[in-house]
């Protein structure tokens, strides 16, 4: 088996590290343009973005539409903005299904509040329901949002949108991924579906939005796959003879993360990480199982992970259980998601374990709850 990867997962990168996988590394691309792109990190705290663009940012837009060539804005938010937001008390407008924010969608002249988990359409309110208030503004940036900002400042330029909601009709993203290889398109606005393997020789500059937002996640996995992001889409520039520019607006400038990036340095970042890792005693230095439960009564999904822990706890010692918790979502469609967590140090002890704890499981009652053991999660 060949893994193939710019940014492979830790997992691999250790196996490669330790022996038990062949390392074969690229060091030179393989088109005309052999340097890797220039990455600069744009301060936000002191070039302050307006409408989401720092001057910095503005400008190099700007040169590249003199010199007629392709730029590519990458922010992985798609709609017109993450949520709207009361200008006199703070409500934000939460879904009545889900543990999430509607989401403000443009469509033609009018707008909408959308779950993207549920699927829930709502119409924006005049007043908040909180405070009576009129002043109800949409909070953040989204895909929408740039793409009306950019046709504003370059009324020029051929501008084209790729998300989920441009994307999704048949032949459509084959249909704008010729636009661009045909130079129909100056300025290129994607989320993660232009993120990587594409080859847009003609693309010299890649603008980053709103990257910080997974730095403060809670999902341990966050970092690593911000890296890979960046990495991966910062790759599409420079892919032919001019040589290609990536710049990041960003409020932590010395973060490692951002420092390993400017030096193109997957290597430096996932050794790192991989020492993090070990500290905090996260995989791949343990081995979990996430047993998941779900139900529209929050009590039969707790009751039943409760039941769960008490059954495993008795099956012997070197294995850690965690208490039941709510998911990261902790609800999707009036459904009440909940899990618990059992890590063993050794991948034979969880297995052994496993192996006892799952008739266990299958033999307790579970009216109403639909559960779930996943080994080896990505998602918490």
């Amino acid at each position: 088996m060949l893994l193939g990867s710019a940014t492979p997962a830790l997992e691999s990168w250790r196996n490669a590290r330790e022996g038990r996988y062949r390392l074969l590394s690229l060091s030179e691309r393989a088109h005309a343009q052999a340097v890797l792109p220039k990455i600069r990190l744009i301060d936000s705290r002191t070039d302050r973005p307006k409408r989401g663009f720092t001057s910095a940012l503005t400008t190099a837009l700007s040169e590249r539409l003199q010199r007629g060539e392709q730029s590519l804005v990458f922010i992985n938010r798609r709609g017109y903005a993450p949520t709207m937001l009361c200008n006199g008390c703070g409500h934000a407008f939460a879904c009545k299904r889900c543990s999430a924010h509607l989401v403000l969608h443009r469509s033609k002249s009018a707008y909408r509040l959308v779950c993207h988990h549920c699927g829930l359409i709502e119409r924006p309110p005049e007043v908040c329901p909180e405070c009576g208030n009129l002043d109800l503004r949409p909070a953040g940036q989204g895909t929408q949002r740039i793409e009306e900002t950019l046709i504003e400042q370059f009324p020029e330029a051929r501008i084209l949108r790729i998300d989920r909601d441009t994307a999704t009709r048949k032949g459509a993203f084959s249909a704008m991924r010729e636009q661009v290889e045909a130079r129909e398109v100056d300025i290129l606005i994607g989320t993660q579906i232009v993120a990587k393997g594409h080859d847009f020789p003609h693309l010299t500059l890649v603008g980053v939005l709103g990257a910080d937002q997974a730095l403060v996640s809670p999902d341990f996995r966050a970092s690593e796959r911000l890296f890979a992001q960046l990495m991966q889409v910062a790759g599409r520039a420079g892919r032919a003879e001019h040589p290609g520019e990536v710049l990041i607006q960003t409020a932590y400038p010395r973060h490692p993360l951002y420092q390993a990036l400017l030096r193109h340095d997957y290597a430096g970042f996932a050794d790192a990480a991989l020492r993090e890792r070990r500290g905090a005693d996260f995989p791949p230095f343990t081995s979990q199982a996430l047993l998941r439960a779900e139900a529209r009564d929050e009590e039969a999904a707790l009751g039943f992970l409760v039941a769960a822990r008490e059954a495993g706890l008795g099956l012997g010692a070197g294995i850690l259980m965690f208490d039941p918790v709510a998911a990261l979502m902790a609800r999707i469609a009036n459904r009440y998601r909940m899990q618990l967590l059992v890590q063993a140090g050794a991948r034979q002890r969880l297995q052994h374990f496993l192996n006892a704890w799952m008739p266990l499981l299958h033999a307790m009652p579970a009216r109403g709850v639909k559960w779930s053991l996943d080994v080896d999660p990505m998602d918490y």
